[in-house]
């Protein structure tokens, strides 16, 4: 995937919680606050999310309780250090939703300000997979334990 288009209540309010709270950078910012083009840091994309104003009014997203549409998309970071910051970040902004160990993944769950759910997550190595792969996991989230497993976290290193 290369980039997500969200429509949100208040663009600008949701790209300072994305600068804030995840350290994202503006690309490109509508001066009447109608649009904001966003890029996740290390991304060598031009935009990797963008949010559209659509008002104050607008209804909370039914997807999943009473009408199809995203759950959620995920962020991936390149190391596990970067997961902790992410947690402790979304944590520290009364954003934190969850976290889960899923086998190949590590995933941290956060909420934007208009309820919106997103993933922040570290792919595992793929050596490190085994039987994993073909498993849907959901065990609680140990970081120390998985920085002592991985204490290169780099990614697909």
């Amino acid at each position: 995937m290369n980039h997500a288009v969200l429509y949100v209540r208040n663009a600008d309010r949701t790209a300072r919680f994305y600068e804030q709270v995840l350290g994202f950078k503006a690309v490109i910012r509508d001066e009447a606050g109608q649009f904001v083009f966003m890029r996740a840091p290390a991304s060598q994309n031009h935009h990797d999310i963008a949010f559209f104003t659509v008002g104050e009014s607008a209804a909370d997203s039914a997807a999943g309780s009473r009408s199809v549409g995203l759950y959620h998309i995920a962020w991936e970071v390149p190391t596990l250090s970067d997961l902790q910051d992410a947690m402790d970040g979304l944590s520290a902004a009364g954003a934190l939703a969850g976290s889960s160990d899923h086998g190949a993944n590590k995933s941290v769950y956060g909420k934007d300000p208009d309820g919106l759910e997103f993933e922040v997550m570290w792919l595992v190595p793929r050596q490190a997979w085994g039987e994993e792969e073909r498993q849907a996991i959901i065990r609680p989230l140990d970081l120390a334990a998985e920085q002592r497993r991985f204490p290169v976290t780099s990614g697909q290193a």
